[in-house]
């Protein structure tokens, strides 16, 4: 007997946190707007970028006694997982101060919001990233957001404001960089690259 193809359909269940537990290692499991998002590990140049966005932010600012030009007083962290009411997110990098996080949680996951979140793009999350993603850490009050472009060679700033995002500044290629929350240093954006691009491109 064939179906009534016009009968209701069961709603898919809301993604739980059992569906990041069971996801396959190789992958990123988050839940944003109760959907179960999984994501392959980026390629190289997505690497490089994060990589080198962490180590200039967390050697000034995410040390005790704080870097050669900057203070201290940030918990800088490499995907942390965040459990932010129903969401469950892994930013690239996120940045705490650390009034707001005294002691780091002796679980997995974080359910304090952070002061600053960067998301480095690729092909695979770029898209997540600059839609629901960008969205949750708006609803949630991220103060401070950074995007950042590894194959067109751009940084993006934004600030919240009044629930939406405001774009503060917008760098590309080796310019200075300086941006809130962290511009008590300066570093050039051509650290996040593997090498210069060539001539006319």
């Amino acid at each position: 007997m064939v179906g009534d193809m016009n009968a209701p359909q069961p709603m898919p269940r809301p993604a739980t946190y059992q569906d990041v537990l069971d996801a396959p290692p190789h992958m990123i499991a988050q839940i944003v707007h109760g959907a179960l998002h999984l994501q392959p590990r980026p390629a190289f140049p997505h690497s490089q970028a994060h990589s080198a966005l962490q180590a200039e932010i967390a050697s000034a600012f995410g040390r005790r006694r704080g870097g050669p030009a900057g203070p201290g007083g940030w918990r800088i962290l490499f995907e942390p997982e965040l459990h932010l009411g129903e969401e469950v997110l892994v930013p690239d990098v996120a940045g705490w101060r650390r009034e707001r996080m005294p002691a780091l949680p002796a679980t997995a996951w974080s359910d304090v919001v952070p002061d600053w979140v960067c998301e480095v793009l690729s092909p695979s999350t770029w898209r997540f990233d600059l839609t629901a993603k960008r969205e949750v850490y708006a609803e949630v009050g991220v103060p401070h957001l950074w995007i950042v472009n590894p194959v067109a060679r751009t940084l993006e700033s934004f600030a919240l404001r009044e629930g939406s995002w405001v774009l503060a500044a917008a760098l590309s290629g080796g310019d200075p960089v300086r941006l809130a929350p962290f511009e008590a240093v300066e570093w050039p954006l051509s650290e996040l690259w593997d090498e210069e691009p060539p001539a006319g491109t």
